[in-house]
């Protein structure tokens, strides 16, 4: 009996310790998600887009938390629903997050006559996943990210996004991708390339040895899609990207661009090749019904017309 009170009386202290390290660092973490919003407002502000930022007016930090790799905020909008951020930077709202993820996963799938295995690198939100799953030639689904907090907050604040994790055909592996591909050859009809930008936990990703892996993963025929940025202000890493694509084995890289209202200067770009040698720029397949009908941005025009830019891009570029 003594034991036991002597016990409580011990660990009474390390609990109430506990307790107030737990208010300490939620404070901090709060405090840090307030600084972000201001007046509020948040605003994205980063040296990958010096001089601009986006702001956008929010009600309510929802989720404030670090992981290993990064810092991630969910806020409750005044018109666009949640938004996501990474370190600062808008991964999606839930009003336009389809822009994105429908062109950058729909491009690269009708360009494949019958994708049947599919890698996702990044994606941990789910968009990706979700629209890759809409083909009904697909029997796998490999999704690889490096940080396990990204697909569970999804889960949590942004369902319509994250769905296709409980499909049965998805596997969700949390290991860098480069990692993963080490041992991996001939085993993708399409490797679709959702990273953040050049900073952080997806510098790697954007470097000579990660297409190479891409490229020894890739089945004959297969296609790759990585994001790459945005032509009005990243013009000269797109430019050393496509020459990365043609320096390791690929027979070409071919720039697409986007509108996406909440990414910098409201654009995004894709780097697309076929390993077979054929132009990405116009789909190879029909869309089905049903799957067009569950389509709110891509359709086969909008597929063709991506490829479209102005002609300073092509004269950099080359295409």
């Amino acid at each position: 009996c003594n034991h036991f009170f002597a016990a409580v009386h011990f660990s009474v202290p390390l609990f109430l310790c506990f307790c107030v390290c737990l208010i300490v660092i939620s404070l901090s973490l709060l405090k840090r998600a307030m600084d972000m919003i201001a007046n509020g407002w948040f605003s994205e502000i980063s040296s990958m887009w010096p001089g601009q930022a986006t702001s956008v007016q929010a009600e309510e930090v929802l989720f404030h938390q670090k992981s290993k790799f990064q810092d991630a905020l969910v806020f409750k909008s005044k018109c666009w629903g949640n938004v996501f951020c990474l370190d600062g930077c808008i991964q999606l709202s839930e009003a336009n997050e389809a822009a994105y993820h429908e062109t950058l996963a729909h491009i690269p799938m009708f360009c494949h006559s019958s994708p049947k295995d599919v890698l996702i690198v990044g994606g941990g939100d789910g968009g990706i996943l979700r629209e890759v799953l809409k083909h009904s030639s697909v029997e796998s689904v490999t999704l690889c990210d490096l940080d396990e907090m990204v697909p569970e907050v999804s889960k949590k604040f942004f369902p319509g996004v994250s769905c296709g994790f409980s499909d049965p055909r998805t596997r969700l592996v949390v290991l860098p991708a480069s990692d993963m591909l080490q041992e991996t050859s001939d085993c993708y009809d399409v490797i679709i390339v959702d990273c953040s930008d050049p900073i952080g936990p997806a510098s790697s990703i954007f470097g000579r040895e990660f297409l190479q892996l891409c490229r020894k993963a890739l089945r004959a025929g297969g296609v790759l899609a990585m994001q790459a940025e945005c032509m009005w202000l990243h013009l000269d890493l797109i430019e050393q990207m496509a020459a990365l694509f043609k320096e390791t084995g690929f027979p070409a890289a071919e720039y697409a661009s986007v509108q996406v209202p909440f990414y910098p200067s409201g654009g995004i770009g894709y780097l697309l090749c076929d390993l077979s040698g054929r132009s990405c720029k116009t789909p190879v397949r029909k869309i089905p019904p049903e799957l067009l009908s569950s389509l709110a941005v891509y359709d086969e025009e909008l597929h063709s017309a991506a490829f479209v830019v102005p002609r300073f891009v092509k004269a950099r570029l080359n295409c």
